[in-house]
């Protein structure tokens, strides 16, 4: 008897040691990418010896939210042997080229800020970051944003995209020789922030913009002490093209090693949205930048890819062979073709919201598995919005009507059937729906891209009409290890004993 609880407590002890180490890994990031030696030297005596940094007030707050302890975490150290288009390449730090396009020298010229981009070959982006930069908003020309929706109906879309005049972002040096010049040149933007497809990249135009000051001109109305991410969001009040956006924020927290939780400027003029709801969960704070009232001295700013540069998007145009897997089993046996990266994404969406995220089994309420049928509903998203969603299922509420009657009469075990409503819900109460779905139900839209944060043994069923087969959806699951079903219409209406039927075979597998 004492042998085995001897056994049950050493293997206890083992598993709260690997969570720890999983845990305390991630700090180490932060100390492998160091700031240059001077960057924090001094800085309480340095700003206050001159007038350009009395003020400190800050419109952000100053306290940063931690990193949760994630199940699904791997450590994003710098690992220059991670191999072209492997999955880590593509989900994790594949950022392995280091370009330091300014180094302060503190014996040469003490003080001054730096800048410095890490590259991608995978990806073709660039992930940059540097210190001691002014904004000047008022050299970016774009509406005021975060207004509500209500309030600027019919606002054109090119109102709300930021054009950076020259100077728009500044970068104070000491080196003579470099006042007045620009940060960097087109041959480098050519290479490390290729346009690719995109029309507008407004990463490549802001650092386009960023000019070398001396420090008599470097006055700041504010200064942000602590890390912050400048992000220019574009298909803003769509959940699949957002939810790209919040990985390429989360992805460039993670390169760059911070140690907490950084802090959003919206470098754009759009209204609010209910999807900044999970923005704020995620990160520490979230202003705009037409919100600061003159030029702010960023202490550590980080700008990450357009969402359109990752991952989720590439892969609706190219192959990208990658399976989800365990990070348990990817730390004994490293594999190129499987990544957990995409199930680390999800665990951080849930914690940010609060919800547990040490469940490895389908969640079961006290009566029986949840059955969540996604809807696509009318609502207004945008001020360009006209209100009205396209049908990708003619005949949705017959299909749902139909699961619900059978669900109540089914003899095998008691069926809860979620009407998952989402554009009445508030976002934390969408994740809950999610994670708590034993099986997620609905026809092809943004609403699915929610299964980021699905459960690892819940099974995906999508209804798709002939009109929208496209992967999205199909992608998300096998990046994530999840059980996926579609079903294909000739055209967009269901008949619901088809799609009873396969939810049926589904739930037997599940042991119901």
């Amino acid at each position: 008897m004492k042998k085995k609880k001897l056994k049950i407590l050493v293997s206890l002890f083992a598993l709260n040691s690997v969570t720890l180490y999983l845990y305390f890994s991630s700090h180490p990031d932060h100390f492998r990418h160091k700031s240059p030696k001077n960057y924090f030297l001094n800085t309480g005596n340095r700003f206050s010896s001159s007038e350009n940094h009395h003020n400190f007030h800050s419109s952000i707050t100053s306290q940063s939210k931690p990193w949760p302890i994630l199940p699904s975490y791997l450590p994003w150290s710098q690992n220059p042997n991670v191999a072209w288009r492997s999955c880590e390449g593509y989900f994790g730090n594949g950022f392995t080229r280091q370009i330091d396009l300014l180094k302060t020298s503190p014996e040469i010229h003490p003080g001054g800020g730096w800048f410095r981009c890490f590259f991608s070959e995978t990806l073709q982006s660039s992930i940059c970051e540097g210190g001691v930069i002014r904004m000047n908003s008022e050299r970016i020309s774009m509406s005021r944003g975060g207004e509500k929706l209500e309030t600027v109906i019919g606002r054109g879309e090119d109102e709300e995209l930021p054009i950076f005049k020259y100077g728009a972002f500044e970068i104070e040096v000491n080196d003579r020789k470099k006042i007045g010049k620009k940060l960097t040149d087109d041959e480098f933007l050519k290479k490390y922030l290729p346009e690719g497809a995109i029309s507008r990249h407004t990463m490549r135009e802001l650092i386009d913009s960023i000019r070398l000051v001396g420090i008599d001109e470097f006055h700041c109305s504010e200064w942000i002490e602590e890390p912050s991410l400048l992000i220019t969001r574009f298909e803003y009040a769509n959940l699949f093209h957002t939810v790209t956006d919040w990985y390429s924020a989360y992805a460039a927290s993670r390169v760059t090693g911070l140690p907490s939780r950084p802090h959003l400027v919206f470098v754009d003029g759009h209204c609010e949205t209910q999807l900044e709801e999970t923005w704020r969960a995620l990160f520490s704070s979230l202003t705009y930048a037409k919100n600061f009232s003159g030029p702010v001295c960023f202490r550590h700013a980080i700008l990450s890819p357009l969402g359109y540069e990752t991952a989720l998007f590439k892969g609706l145009t190219e192959q990208i062979d990658c399976n989800g897997a365990s990070a348990h089993d990817l730390w004994k046996n490293p594999n190129n073709r499987k990544t957990a990266r995409l199930s680390e994404f999800g665990e951080m969406i849930r914690a940010a919201f609060g919800f547990p995220v040490d469940r490895q089994n389908i969640p079961r309420t006290a009566t029986g598995p949840n059955v969540l049928f996604v809807r696509r509903e009318d609502y207004l998203a945008h001020p360009r919005h006209g209100g009205k969603v396209q049908s990708r299922l003619s005949n949705e509420q017959q299909v749902f009507d139909s699961i619900k009657s059978w669900a109540m009469n089914h003899s095998e075990c008691k069926l809860n059937v979620i009407n998952g409503l989402f554009a009445h819900m508030s976002m934390k109460e969408q994740v809950r729906a999610i994670q708590d779905a034993s099986v997620i139900v609905g026809a092809h839209g943004a609403g699915l891209t929610h299964i980021v944060s699905a459960a690892p043994k819940a099974v995906i069923l999508e209804i798709i009409s002939s009109e929208y087969r496209r992967p999205h959806f199909a992608l998300i699951a096998q990046w994530k290890g999840l059980e996926y079903h579609p079903i294909y219409l000739e055209g967009s209406h269901a008949d619901p004993p088809v799609v009873i039927d396969k939810l049926s075979s589904i739930l037997k597998s599940l042991g119901c």
